[in-house]
């Protein structure tokens, strides 16, 4: 990574984070905030190869990254993250070996890249940033059990209706094609569940509207 200087971006993207993760004194957000490495990709960008290692989390400031994998011939997407989210391969990360996940971004993307070494160093001099690593950790295993567990015991519909109520930013933003793969199924079959899903929607509405007609 880059030497960089410490900014008051780099601190507003500080901040930003520990509202997210974990509250940071003063202190705590200059450490992170040193830490912070700004990065740009156009649409389409790969931020993480296959067989390369994950040598840093990202935080996404603006725009929409995906990490998927291929299995027989065909990608497979694990995950979306955008604004707000922290972005990296969990297994290549802790291990500092090769993944077999790709990153790229879907949008105009900036990511704040948390490089492995210097956070490790700064977590032996620091106790917030243990912590914070630990916060940030603790969120990416429960978010991948809880997606795990809708690919287990929901059926289709309630994937997608999941999806939409804690997640709807991947379903206005991201191609169709890869929140089907993401959901385990095959586009088509997203495509009736929206279509029905959208269908009862109106006729809900259009029902709740009739009640509140006058009589």
């Amino acid at each position: 990574m880059p030497q960089h200087i410490t900014t008051n971006l780099n601190r507003d993207i500080a901040r930003d984070i520990a509202r997210i993760y974990c509250t940071l004194s003063l202190m705590g957000v200059e450490a992170l905030a040193k830490l912070l490495v700004p990065l740009k990709f156009a649409k389409g960008s790969v931020v993480l190869e296959e067989g390369e290692v994950c040598r840093a989390m990202y935080y996404v400031s603006r725009g929409m990254v995906r990490q998927y994998y291929y299995k027989n011939q065909k990608d497979v997407t694990e995950h979306f993250s955008y604004e707000g989210k922290i972005c990296f391969c969990i297994e290549s990360f802790l291990k500092q070996e090769p993944s077999r996940i790709i990153v790229e971004a879907l949008e105009p993307t900036t990511l704040y890249a948390i490089p492995y070494e210097a956070l490790h160093v700064a977590m032996m001099q620091n106790n917030e940033i243990e912590l914070l690593y630990r916060k940030i950790l603790e969120h990416a295993l429960i978010s991948s059990q809880a997606h795990a567990d809708s690919q287990r015991f929901e059926n289709a519909r309630e994937r997608y209706e999941r999806l939409l109520r804690t997640y709807p930013e991947i379903v206005l933003r991201a191609p169709m094609l890869h929140i089907a793969s993401f959901l385990q199924m095959t586009p088509e079959t997203l495509s009736r569940v929206r279509s029905a899903f959208n269908k009862e929607s109106v006729n809900r509405k259009a029902a709740e509207g009739d009640r509140e007609q006058p009589v």
